[in-house]
């Protein structure tokens, strides 16, 4: 059986070999118990998703109260589960500066000493020696993401440069607390600078990068595609679903009012404020949906699919709240696209753009 269990992937030019469906874990310790959490990897192990990522700041939405919680769940699956760690290829991420998350630290820059911090707490909390992907989640310096669609040099505030990061990160790969790196949220020129620096001084090359990809987001098709096949850089693609809304659950209701799903993302205000919450994200969103159902398939099939089988895709984050929904995603590795819908996907893409950038 062609299943996402039977494959593995290199990320980028390193020597990590990953599963193409990559479980995210940042709804364990808020919308997800530690009980169903632990169902929920028993199951992702089964069904072979052994590639998984996490973050210090998570869960999310991002509160005091949550920092940390869900790498702590983890490190209790992992303590709870003798052999199971040599199993996972796990990644993590830093924080890049404080987006109003003073809790994690108060400057506005990401010191080497800042680095090295949230690593060894990251690796305490895991309760791992070692974490085969640390990932730099948004850039130290000022970059057009999270919903702001412009790059304004006013805003640049940076303090620690690209080549002071990675000799940090260098040092941690040394000492054997991580394997490889990767970047989050980052631009062409962020990616470009990294890899840079990292030939021009032999320090550890860029494996991944991870920004957001899907139907209503493919900001990344604008000029990140072309740079990392160049430069050999794997796309981790997050929020596959526009944060639920290209699985159709939305539709009729809307992501408020009464009869709006409870419990999911979207039901956060503070999520409803961002990009994912936009009325232009839904209504596309709504159109790709209708869609996928003219075509026999369910709006999570669609979505899913059109990520796994994107050669831009190392491996595609999914997020889940519920066993049934890592089934039902790891089940969608099955679908093909055929030349016709994926025509008819562009032609959509044409008319509303990416309304989820």
């Amino acid at each position: 059986m062609n299943t996402a269990a039977n494959h593995s992937v290199r990320l980028g030019r390193s020597d990590l070999m990953v599963s193409p469906i990559c479980l995210g874990t940042m709804t364990f310790g808020e919308q997800v118990s530690e009980a169903d959490a632990f169902t929920i990897m028993d199951r992702a192990l089964e069904r072979g998703v052994t590639f998984w990522d996490t973050a210090e700041m998570y869960a999310v939405p991002a509160r005091q109260a949550t920092y940390g919680a869900t790498e702590s769940i983890i490190g209790r699956w992992f303590a709870a589960r003798p052999g199971a760690r040599e199993q996972i290829v796990l990644a993590s991420k830093v924080a890049g500066p404080s987006r109003g998350m003073p809790w994690i630290r108060e400057g506005k820059g990401m010191t080497a000493a800042d680095i090295v911090a949230s690593c060894e707490g990251s690796l305490r909390r895991l309760q791992t020696e070692v974490i085969d992907l640390y990932q730099i989640h948004w850039p130290e310096r000022h970059v057009p993401a999270f919903g702001n669609l412009y790059y304004d040099p006013a805003q640049e505030v940076s303090q620690t440069s690209m080549h002071e990061q990675l000799e940090t990160l260098a040092k941690l790969v040394q000492q054997g607390k991580i394997r490889h790196i990767g970047l989050s949220n980052e631009t062409p020129y962020g990616v470009h600078e990294f890899v840079r620096l990292a030939e021009q001084h032999g320090l550890p090359r860029v494996a991944s990068v991870q920004n957001p990809y899907c139907l209503i987001n493919r900001s990344w098709e604008n000029a990140m595609d072309e740079t990392c096949h160049r430069l050999g850089v794997g796309l981790l693609a997050y929020s596959p679903l526009g944060v639920g809304l290209l699985t159709g659950k939305y539709d009729h209701s809307g992501i408020t009012g009464p009869h709006a799903p409870q419990g999911t993302r979207l039901s956060y205000p503070s999520v409803q404020k961002q990009r994912w919450g936009r009325p232009e994200a839904l209504d596309a969103a709504r159109l790709y949906n209708q869609l996928a159902r003219e075509h026999g398939l369910t709006p999570t099939q669609m979505a899913l699919a059109f990520c796994y089988r994107s050669w831009r895709v190392a491996s595609t984050i999914i997020g889940v709240t519920a066993q049934a929904q890592l089934d039902e995603a790891v089940d969608a590795w099955q679908v093909q696209l055929s030349p016709e819908l994926l025509a008819q996907i562009d032609a959509l893409r044409w008319k509303y753009r990416d309304p989820g950038q």
